[in-house]
């Protein structure tokens, strides 16, 4: 996979308003219920965001991790049950609005068969998982200026596709 500046990805703000608030249009009480989102891509570079994406798009995807040291580093809260994210693609248009289900935190040996399957990378496997993350992580951390090691702490995350309608 490239492992390029993830930075190349410029999320098209404007684009990803509108697309909200078509959401909140068909689902009032749903975007009402948090009324804030995050814009976000996957990945750390244009061809893992498409590709994640189109995990998500059909229907293989529906978890996620990321570590908790990536969001004190940015400045950035953990996720939380019920909030939303319109995930953009390697161009920066917003694609898809989830929802987040579920979280749990824990290390790197937290995670299991059912997580692995649920994040739908590879072939669905625990070890597959843990090889690629371990990669992934090892290589964010780099480029943080960082080390990476399995006791670090994990967000793991479910979510839900809840935009555009008929979605996954």
């Amino acid at each position: 996979m490239d492992s390029s500046d993830p930075s190349e990805i410029t999320p098209d703000f404007d684009a990803a308003a509108l697309f909200w608030d078509d959401y909140a249009l068909a689902f009032p009480a749903q975007a009402a219920a948090d009324g804030e989102y995050n814009v976000e891509t996957f990945g750390d570079s244009p061809a893992m965001a498409d590709e994640l994406l189109a995990l998500v798009m059909s229907g293989r995807k529906r978890a996620t991790s990321s570590l908790v040291s990536e969001y004190v580093d940015e400045g950035s809260q953990l996720p939380r049950i019920g909030i939303h994210w319109i995930v953009c693609d390697s161009t920066g248009a917003p694609r898809v609005v989830l929802r987040t289900v579920e979280l749990k935190l824990g290390s790197f040996a937290d995670a299991d068969e059912a997580f692995a399957r649920d994040e739908g990378e590879g072939d669905l496997s625990l070890e597959s998982w843990r090889r690629e993350h371990q990669k992934f992580w090892e290589r964010s951390a780099a480029a943080r200026g960082t080390t990476w090691s399995e006791s670090e702490e994990i967000v793991f995350e479910r979510f839900e596709v809840v935009w555009p309608a008929g979605a996954p």
